[in-house]
């Protein structure tokens, strides 16, 4: 116990110390921005059709139950710590696990298929924003500010100028950019929930659980109307699979750890870079996609977003 106890105090000081906060919180964003291309080159890899609901959401089903489990293998032979849960913590498990990963999931992966990777980075930053905002009702010491408020108005307008064509005419369709920014809404009520959650569970705890139940919804939902050959498992397909379960259980455990003691609203800032690192990994490998101007002025309006609610930080 006093081995467990000296260990947590260890990690303790990376998931608290300023400077490794942002570090962390960086690696989270680049681990998902770089879903994005692997997600649109999984698609095709696979052969799914983009109008094939069944198999994108099984695809997202496996990807987190695979997740889960590195999770649990981590828990259980690195930290050497029960998985065991009370049986009232159930019921809200299954509500984050729903909020997280099966609707978020299932807007994230179905909006995915109908839009491009680029753009499809820049709307995920809907939800940092929601965070943000949510987080000045729900917590006392999580307010707005002038900071913030301006990092929020830079933000929106990149989600605005993204959604924009090429003559600044509106470029959106409701099962595209639409399911992009509910998936963004879902998983920040997700974010607050699971800070809440967090005091009282571990966080990779949380993670895997969270993670276990929404895959386990997402495959009982989606495995009834999956077609015969609805997806061609190749190497490089299973691969892709296995990197993006990786990246998952990475990102995710890490983000709770260092949720658990910093700000929702301060900490969700950092995920800017997520629309950076996911628009710049898709221009380069999913063919046919470029960064536009357009794209351009939208990332960086989101950039600024990042370095504004930084500074901020640093003042305290």
């Amino acid at each position: 116990m006093n081995l467990i106890q000296s260990k947590e105090r260890n990690y303790g000081f990376y998931l608290t110390n300023r400077f490794w906060v942002i570090i962390i919180a960086q690696f989270c964003a680049v681990l998902w921005g770089s879903a994005f291309p692997v997600l649109k080159v999984s698609y095709e890899e696979l052969g799914i059709a983009t109008g094939d609901r069944s198999a994108i959401i099984v695809l997202a089903g496996l990807r987190f139950f695979l997740a889960a489990l590195l999770i649990f293998a981590l828990i259980i032979f690195g930290l050497r710590l029960s998985p065991k849960v009370k049986l009232k913590m159930l019921p809200l498990l299954f509500l984050l696990g729903l909020l997280q990963i099966s609707l978020l999931y299932f807007f994230f992966y179905n909006g995915l298929a109908h839009t491009t990777g680029m753009k499809g980075a820049v709307l995920s930053s809907a939800g940092i924003f929601f965070v943000v905002v949510l987080a000045h009702f729900v917590y006392r010491d999580d307010r707005l500010d002038l900071r913030k408020i301006v990092g929020l108005v830079a933000g929106f307008a990149g989600i605005t100028l993204v959604n924009s064509g090429q003559n600044f005419t509106l470029d959106f369709s409701w099962q595209g950019e639409g399911f992009m920014i509910l998936s963004g809404l879902v998983g920040a009520l997700g974010t607050i929930l699971a800070k809440r959650m967090s005091k009282e569970l571990h966080p990779f705890i949380l993670t895997a659980w969270q993670m276990l139940l929404g895959s386990l919804l997402l495959i009982a939902v989606g495995l009834p109307g999956l077609k015969p050959q609805a997806m061609l498992f190749t190497n490089r397909a299973f691969i892709l699979l296995l990197y993006s379960a990786f990246l998952s259980a990475t990102a995710f455990s890490l983000w709770y750890a260092i949720l658990k003691g910093n700000k929702a609203g301060e900490i969700s800032v950092f995920k800017f870079m997520t629309p950076v690192s996911g628009a710049i990994l898709s221009a380069i490998f999913v063919p046919g996609e470029r960064l536009s101007l357009n794209m351009f002025l939208a990332l960086a309006l989101v950039a600024l977003g990042v370095i504004v609610v930084n500074h901020q930080r640093s003042e305290h």
